[in-house]
Parts: C-alpha cells; sequence; structure tokens
C-alpha cells in the first residue's frame, strides 16, 4: 500500500555518446489527456445508473484479516480491489504495492517477487533509462499475479534523513528525483499497468505522520517537493496520484483545495484521478476539496465516497457535478492506460531475466564513498578474508513495511520488530536476494574466508587482524511507520567497525543502508561501499564491485551530514510521540506544525550550500575504478537552452562518469541548482560528447504560481558533486514567464 503502517485496534502492529540522458518535457506544454479515453470516459459515465455512480469511488484493503470485511472472491490478496462496472465492460482495479517489486503482503498469497534495490539505490544509479527498465518489469510480475495497478512512484525530498520512508524515495533534488520518478512511471505504464506518483506531498517524516502539519510558502513548495511531482508527471503521465497522510498548511492532503485542485487540476492540468492513502479520509467533503477516489475505506472511520457519497449528490449539485468528474477521471485513466483492453492473466514470471535486471540497478547504484591507497578493487589472489556482520552469510537488507519484497521461499532471515495479532510479522527486519559471503567465495576461490557474525568486536577485531583484508558489513534498517532517532548505525556496528580498523589497516566497510548515516570511524578505514538495500542480486553486486568486475559508477542522490546538527532540524520534530499521543492531541484542537520554512526550497545539498556548510559527503559524489576529465563547457541559451561538454576516460578501465550541470547564479545572485546531467559509459582512452537539455523551470522562480525568469546572466558549472564544480560558463538570457 502506499503509505501505511495502520494500527487497527491491535489488529496491526506497527504494521547511458549519452548513455542515458533525462527525457525533459516543454516546460511549458501542460499535461493534457488523451482525447480518445476522455470522450470514452464522458460516454460512459452517462450511461451509469444511480446505484454505479459511487462503485469506483471507494475500494477496500484486500487483505482477509480485517473483522467484518468480506473479500470477493475475483479481488487478488494485496493492497486494494475497487470494483468494475461488467455492464459497461469497465474492468475493476486490482492494486499491489509496488515501488520496488510486488509485495509481500505478509506472504498471504504464498508467492514471491522480484525485488529491485532501494529507491535510493536507483536514484545512486543516475540512470532514467534503467529506472523505466525496473518499472516495466515490476509491472509484467503484477500482472502475471493479477494486478492492473501498482501503488509505486514514490518520490517525496528527503528533507530528514531520519525518515523511515527515505529508502523508498529516489533522493533530495527536484529535478533528480522527477526524472527518474517520471521514468519508473513510464515504463510501468508501458505494460498497460496503471502507475500511481506519490505521497502528494510534503511526506517528509513518519512520526506523527497522520498529524504533523507542513508549514512552507507557496513558491517555495512549488521550486522544491512540489517541482518534484510537477516533472514526474509531465514525463510519466500517471493514472493517479497518491495523497498523503500528513497535513500541508493546515489541512489533511487528501482534503487539501490548495494542493488536489489548484495545484495539481488546475495549474498543473491533471487529467488523471487521486486516490487516497489508506485510512487518510476523514470527511466527505474532501470530495468537493478534489479528492476522486477513497481507498481501503474500511480502515477510515466511514465508507464516505460510498452512500454518503451518492446521498449528498442526490440533494446537492456541487457534489453531483463532484461525483460525475470523479467518475469521468478514473474512467479516463483506466482507458488511458489501456487496462480494459489488456487484462491482467496469471502467468509464468521471467525469474531469472528479472533478477538479472536487480542486479544491474545494484551494479550501477551503489557507490564507492573511500577508497584510500586504491585498497579497492581486491585482487581475487588474496589469501585471506574476514568477513564480520550484517548477515553477510545469508542476504542483504531490506526496508520494512509496504514495500517489502521477498524470493519465492520467504525471506533468508526475518527478525522479529516486535508487535501482536496476526499481521506483526508484516514489518520484521528481514534479509533476501544472495548472500555477499557466497559471493565472496566464489571470486575469491583460493582465499581463506572466514565469517564472524560481528556481535563481539574483540571477536571481529582478532579474525580481522589474522586476515589479509577485513570486509565489514553494517545495516541500518529502516521501515514505514517509523523513524530512526538518529544516524548512528545501530546495535553497536560504529565501535564493531573501529575495532575491526584498529585492527587491519585495510578494512572495507559495506553500508545496507536506507540513507545517509554518520561514520566516526571513517578515518580509519580502508574504503567504503554504500550499497543501499541492495534486492534480489544485491550479494553477487556487491562482490563483483568489491573484486573490480564491476566499476562502482553510483553518486549519492542524497548528501551525507558530517552531524545532526548540520540539519535545518538538529531534532526530529515531536520525536518520542507515539500515535495515541497525537490522536488525542488533534481530538482536543491540538496542531503539531513542522516549520519547512526553515529551508524553504533550499533543500539538502542547497541547505548545505546557502548555509557554508561542509557535508561528510556531498550530493552526487561517488569515486571510480578509472579517472575522467572534463572538457570545457558550453551552453547555449534559446527556447530550448542546453548544455554539452567533452568527457575522456584517462584510466585503464572502462567505467561510466555522470555529468552534472549545475546552475550557480542567475540575474539575482549565487545560487546552486542542478540544472540537468547525463550518465555515459566511456571506454579507456575514449572521449564522448555529452549533451545535457535544461529544463527552463529549472532557471526560474515561482512567483504566484507562475515560473518567472528574469533577463540577465544566468551561471553553470559542470560538476562532479555538488561541490565539485568545474569553471563557470555565463549565458544571456531574455526574460519569461509561464505557469
Amino acid at each position: 500500500m502506499a503509505g501505511r503502517t495502520i494500527i487497527l485496534a491491535g489488529v496491526i502492529a506497527g504494521c547511458a555518446a549519452m548513455a542515458s540522458a533525462q527525457r525533459q518535457p516543454t516546460s511549458a506544454t501542460p499535461v493534457s489527456g488523451d482525447r480518445q479515453a476522455e470522450a470514452r470516459a464522458a460516454d460512459t459515465e452517462r450511461r451509469m445508473r444511480p446505484d454505479e455512480r459511487t462503485t469506483l469511488t471507494h475500494g477496500l484493503w484486500a487483505i482477509p484479516l480485517i473483522p467484518n470485511v468480506k473479500i470477493p472472491a475475483e479481488a487478488v490478496l494485496g493492497a486494494g480491489y475497487i470494483t468494475g462496472l461488467p455492464r459497461l465492460g469497465v474492468p475493476a482495479l486490482l492494486e499491489t504495492d509496488a515501488s520496488l517489486g510486488v509485495s509481500y503482503i505478509a506472504n498471504l498469497r504464498k508467492d514471491g517477487a522480484t525485488a529491485l534495490p532501494s529507491a535510493t539505490a536507483m536514484g545512486a544509479t543516475w540512470n532514467p533509462d534503467l529506472i523505466r527498465r525496473g518499472g516495466a518489469m515490476i509491472a509484467r510480475e503484477a500482472k502475471a499475479k493479477g494486478f492492473n495497478v501498482l501503488l509505486g512512484g514514490g518520490i517525496n525530498l528527503m528533507r530528514d534523513p531520519r525518515n523511515g520512508r527515505t529508502f523508498e524515495y529516489f533522493g533530495e533534488d527536484p529535478l533528480h528525483s522527477g526524472v527518474l520518478g517520471g521514468a519508473a512511471i513510464d515504463g510501468t505504464q508501458s505494460q498497460h499497468v496503471m502507475s500511481t506518483v506519490k505521497h502528494f506531498a510534503l511526506n517528509a517524516q513518519e512520526t506523527g505522520r497522520h498529524a504533523v502539519d507542513g508549514r512552507i510558502a507557496d513558491d517555495a513548495f512549488r521550486m522544491s517537493d512540489l517541482l518534484a511531482f510537477e516533472l514526474a508527471i509531465e514525463q510519466g503521465r500517471p493514472g493517479s496520484v497518491m495523497c498523503a497522510y500528513n497535513r500541508v498548511n493546515g489541512a489533511p492532503a487528501c482534503g487539501s483545495d490548495y494542493l488536489l485542485n489548484r495545484v495539481l487540476k488546475q495549474d498543473w492540468r491533471y487529467p488523471g484521478f487521486v486516490m487516497s492513502d489508506w485510512g487518510a479520509v476523514g470527511a466527505l467533503d474532501f470530495a468537493i476539496a478534489g479528492l476522486d477516489q477513497q481507498s481501503g475505506a474500511q480502515i477510515d472511520k466511514q465508507m464516505f465516497f460510498a452512500k454518503p457519497l451518492a446521498e449528498a449528490a442526490a440533494r446537492d449539485p456541487a457534489y453531483a457535478t463532484r461525483l460525475q468528474d470523479m467518475n469521468r477521471r478514473i474512467l479516463r485513466s483506466i482507458y488511458a492506460v489501456g487496462l480494459d483492453a489488456n487484462p491482467p492473466a496469471k502467468g509464468p514470471i521471467d525469474v531469472a531475466g528479472n533478477a538479472a535486471l536487480a542486479r544491474a540497478v545494484e551494479d550501477e547504484g551503489i557507490v564507492l564513498l573511500r577508497n584510500r591507497n586504491a585498497l579497492l578493487p581486491l585482487s581475487k589472489a588474496v589469501r585471506s578474508i574476514a568477513v564480520i556482520g550484517g548477515y553477510a552469510d545469508a542476504g542483504v537488507l531490506s526496508g520494512g513495511g509496504s514495500t517489502q519484497v521477498q524470493p519465492e521461499g520467504g525471506p533468508a532471515v526475518s527478525l522479529p520488530m516486535g508487535g501482536e495479532g496476526p499481521l506483526a510479522k508484516y514489518n520484521n527486519q528481514t534479509y533476501h536476494g544472495t548472500a555477499p559471503l557466497a559471493a565472496i567465495r566464489a571470486l575469491a576461490s583460493k582465499a581463506s574466508v572466514k565469517f564472524v557474525d560481528g556481535r563481539y568486536p574483540a571477536e571481529a577485531a582478532a579474525a580481522a587482524r589474522a586476515a589479509d583484508v577485513a570486509i565489514v558489513f553494517a545495516t541500518q534498517w529502516m521501515a514505514e511507520g517509523m523513524d530512526v532517532p538518529d544516524l548512528s548505525l545501530p546495535g553497536g556496528q560504529d565501535a564493531l567497525i573501529a575495532a575491526v580498523a584498529a585492527a587491519n589497516p585495510k578494512t572495507v566497510v559495506v553500508l545496507e543502508t536506507g540513507g545517509p548515516v554518520l561514520m566516526p570511524w571513517l578515518d580509519r578505514s580502508g574504503a567504503v561501499l554504500e550499497a543501499w538495500y541492495g534486492g534480489a542480486r544485491g550479494g553477487d553486486a556487491i562482490a563483483a564491485t568489491l573484486f573490480g568486475d564491476v566499476n562502482p559508477s553510483g553518486r549519492l542522490p542524497v548528501t551525507f551530514p558530517a552531524s545532526l546538527d548540520q540539519l535545518p532540524r538538529p531534532a526530529l520534530p515531536y520525536a518520542g510521540m507515539v500515535d495515541r499521543d497525537f490522536a488525542a492531541g488533534l481530538a482536543a484542537g491540538k496542531s503539531y506544525p513542522i516549520d519547512y520554512d526553515i529551508e524553504g526550497a533550499d533543500v539538502g545539498y542547497r541547505w548545505f550550500a546557502r548555509k557554508g556548510l561542509a557535508p561528510l559527503f556531498p550530493f552526487g559524489f561517488g569515486l571510480s575504478y578509472t579517472r575522467f576529465d572534463h572538457g570545457p563547457l558550453k551552453v547555449v541559451g534559446g527556447a530550448s537552452p542546453r548544455a554539452s561538454a567533452a568527457i575522456r576516460n584517462v584510466g585503464q578501465r572502462g567505467g561510466s562518469e555522470v555529468a552534472q550541470l549545475y546552475l550557480v547564479s542567475t540575474p539575482a545572485g549565487p545560487t546552486r541548482r542542478l540544472a540537468g546531467f547525463a550518465k555515459v559509459a566511456i571506454a579507456a582512452g575514449a572521449t564522448t560528447t555529452v549533451m545535457i537539455p535544461i529544463d527552463p523551470k529549472l532557471l526560474a522562480e515561482s512567483r504566484g504560481g507562475k515560473w518567472s525568469m528574469a533577463a540577465g546572466r544566468y551561471g553553470f558549472a559542470l560538476g562532479r558533486s555538488a561541490t565539485d564544480l568545474g569553471p563557470v560558463v555565463t549565458i544571456t538570457l531574455p526574460a519569461r514567464q509561464w505557469r
């Protein structure tokens, strides 16, 4: 499900010249619906009987563990089911959580699926074409399981690295997230499976997610979080938008006239429909505010979009008109994506092919953060290796919650995280995919490889001291419904790494984390790989990178702070409070605001640039086993501005570079903003010219809901990261304004 760890009376406890450049639509082109789909939707809506008019406007959570809820026989166990209209040829909507693969739903279906690496790993690839293929793969698997809607496309920006859902999102930059998110959506819908884009909007933390109220000025909002959604919708054209749990500027996101009517449907001309998150509808008038479909309606206080909506439409012309529009929007998306003509059919899945794609994503997503004295890649002739910690003998970590994916047969390791009831294991900490230990042994077949679980630092240090190389696997589990309290590695792992690094200077740290972590042991380590959550073939990809079969090409999609004090909010808002505290407070009229105007549009690396802060590792950073020289940057203006540069691989092996174009000045003064990027594979000694289109929105400012570019000089620089920039090139651009 798109967003939830829901508490149901104790039932649920915590419940790539250019190999790959972003496709950027002309910014002045509005999102418009397929005219034929719109005409068909209008015709079908006119033929609906009164008793059919709320059929499509609400659905249920299709799991058999909710009291007094009967699951229709035609439903597929999963996130949701919306009854169709067979008389009119309208198919039912069969929904599954699927940001990272078809979700496990606590193994209720007794089947498995292919897990892609986490969205942060996808973000680290900077490769839209690869992410598009991933979206298509998940859609094919979902279709083979009987689903026709994927609750995927999560693109919220990382405003706080402690957010438990950080791993579900692509990163902290609106262009980067919008382009990659749009690619995932486009891939999904290429298979005639509907996709959502979520969670709209400002879903920046899990603590108090039903209660916290994100406060932010409209213009700053439109240049940050909303821009990511706008770009993803332009590129991916999702059939549905899913609203969020949290409040925005005082109103529930799923009942926000500002978000749903004004921004989404009026300003962006979005033609699809808005579905709620599960358990996020609080009143009938959410329909007037722009919500089109109540999801998982049986877990809200009332099925507002069933009988109450029908009765309101019968007596009130405003509701009658709104209900007509709700149906037409839902029908239009069904027809535009082709759900009616291309129904799902259960069938075989290309397990090996899909796992190979998951491996490709992880290969490109692993980021080499440190490589002192060229410790990596390791020689396959190494004599002895100590592999330590992180359940590396079993699999790779995955994030918890509604995006949880497991292979056939279930997880390699499942650690209970507490709770009671039939779905308590819904949020178990799980490991799956291929085991790094086995993959390391396969590549270093002549080495003595010893595994130590890492529970005792002294034991691990002794094993490291006796080995030529020590590889420590460190994990940070994140899950929907809960934030992490800080950015340390839990369970004493920081102390473990320090002890191992002190025992053996040739210590490699492999991080399996949902997002940024602090590294108090960094200066004592030999090398550090950020492997994120590695998916179905994560262990193989990690080993291949360690031994050089893969040249790392990942670049950070998020900034790693040097300390919590560098964050806009050093303390997590409302940390320590639990759901019942928030519920009681809301009932008593209390509000729980979070001031996002502190950073405004300057999210992530832009905040660090504004404050002159030096992060531990900057956005866009990543090392390689080869070196690249960047030639002079050229920038061309006009209606479709673009940049180009020659990039030469001056090393001894092939590799991929991510050319990052940053806007560094406007007529208003200095700035720092990603304006475009391209990932390119280059053979050793070869030179390639990259071409990077520039979306004018990235050069403009939002003013009263309109994009405005002042006439004057604009400066650009090609960078290896947000803090490592080349010479500035300045061009003159004319004034321009558009919505």
